[in-house]
């Protein structure tokens, strides 16, 4: 179960893991190559309203799962013929195959995750999920540039085929990831028939007429979530040539440096989310991301200290950020609205990195790196002024965002004796 995404997280970052390669094979400007990324976002402005229904009312769990590992599958060939053909629209079209599969196989995940364990043990396997998808990213950011090295150690020389077949070989991860898919169906099958068990549903219930019922704290929380991660996956993105050209870092340097932010992620979202349940208090954790991350940026823009530092705040404030803004959501709004309220969340952030990674190419083509890592910090700055409005809106309104658990639990002990 925690290998089904596995591929999915590895390939995602391949254009990263080989920036460099990418763009003096494919002859792409920058603008050009972070469209890779954007490719990947738009089809999940919609599919995350989705994802839950396809799963729940017309492939069902197993099915399902199989449907969206094939895509991503897919999507990483497309991608790898259109570097061994060196057409760059066909590599476009297999990131966008790779979209459709991406986010929907996370949702068929937490599925598949919700249906087989309960209580505490639920929270352990979802910590489980997300640091395997980060040690995909991981090994991504670490090997790939090693495989186009040896690839073109064989073929003797670089250049568009040994780009494509490098990618042909990280795509592996994707068919072991849908052999996964295929062994939990048998697996799930057999224990349904076994135990007398249904199969498993997102719970999910998405009606965009309750958008119209969406409080001003979450629209705030909204806001704070694509400011946020819109100076983070695209920093990553982009950073490996950052590390090369500012600090005089080698490639192999550039990856390590680049992929610490997911080295750190695996081990500290659990502890973190362990953290966060136990002393409440969600705003304040967020702030102090925030800050952090902006710290963060503004160290990489303009000092030349160390930057492991740097990237090392960037790893912990995002673990930390991801454990206390999202469990927010399901404070401020009805349980029957969640599915609505998740699904626009990722919607609006994955419309957010398709435009950001965009502008974040043209502004590094025309204006170099200092320009960059200060539109990245001006993102943050958004984020931090929607925290700070989100914590007196709260307090105004007396709203429970920034309650502490041993609170909050006392209130819900109490609502449940009445």
């Amino acid at each position: 179960m925690c290998f089904l995404g596995f591929g999915s997280y590895f390939c995602y970052d391949n254009p990263a893991a080989l920036q460099t390669q990418v763009q003096r094979d494919m002859k792409v400007n920058t603008a050009q190559f972070m469209a890779l990324y954007a490719w990947y976002s738009w089809p999940n402005v919609v599919l995350c309203f989705f994802g839950g229904f396809l799963i729940d009312r017309v492939f069902g769990i197993r099915l399902g799962t199989i449907i969206f590992s094939i895509f991503v599958c897919v999507g990483q060939v497309v991608f790898a013929l259109g570097a061994l053909f060196n057409a760059v629209w066909l590599m476009d079209m297999g990131r966008f195959i790779f979209g459709i599969g991406g986010e929907s196989l996370a949702v068929a995940q937490n599925t598949y995750a919700v249906s087989w364990f309960k209580g505490k043990e639920l929270n352990l396997v979802f910590g489980l999920q997300l640091s395997m998808a980060r040690v995909g990213s991981t090994v991504n950011m670490n090997i790939m540039g090693w495989v186009y090295s040896r690839v073109q150690d064989l073929l003797g020389y670089t250049g568009p085929s040994t780009l494509g077949f490098a990618l042909m070989i990280g795509g592996v991860t994707c068919l072991f990831s849908l052999t996964c898919a295929l062994i939990l169906a048998y697996l799930d099958r057999r224990a349904e028939k076994l135990l007398c068990k249904e199969q498993g549903k997102t719970g999910e219930v998405i009606k965009l007429t309750d958008v119209k019922d969406f409080s001003l704290s979450l629209w705030l929380i909204f806001v704070i979530c694509v400011c946020y991660y819109a100076a983070v996956f695209p920093f990553i993105g982009l950073g490996k040539v950052f590390f090369i050209e500012k600090f005089s870092f080698s490639p192999q340097e550039a990856s390590a440096i680049n992929s610490i932010v997911y080295i750190i992620s695996a081990p500290m979202s659990p502890v973190f989310g362990l953290l966060v349940d136990k002393l409440g208090k969600n705003i304040i954790w967020v702030l102090c991301a925030v800050i952090t991350t902006l710290a963060s940026h503004i160290m990489l823009a303009f000092t030349f200290w160390n930057p492991w530092i740097a990237m090392c705040l960037l790893g912990v404030s995002y673990s930390l950020l991801a454990c206390a803004l999202w469990p927010m959501v399901a404070f401020v709004v009805p349980e029957h609205q969640l599915g609505t309220a998740y699904g626009f969340m990722q919607s609006i952030q994955n419309l957010g990195l398709a435009v950001i990674a965009i502008a974040a190419g043209m502004i590094l083509d025309t204006r170099g790196y200092l320009f960059l890592e200060v539109f990245f910090s001006a993102c943050v700055c958004l984020s931090l002024i929607a925290v700070v409005v989100l914590y007196f809106v709260n307090h105004l309104t007396g709203g429970d965002l920034n309650w502490s658990a041993k609170k909050r639990e006392k209130l819900q002990k109490a609502a449940a004796s009445e």
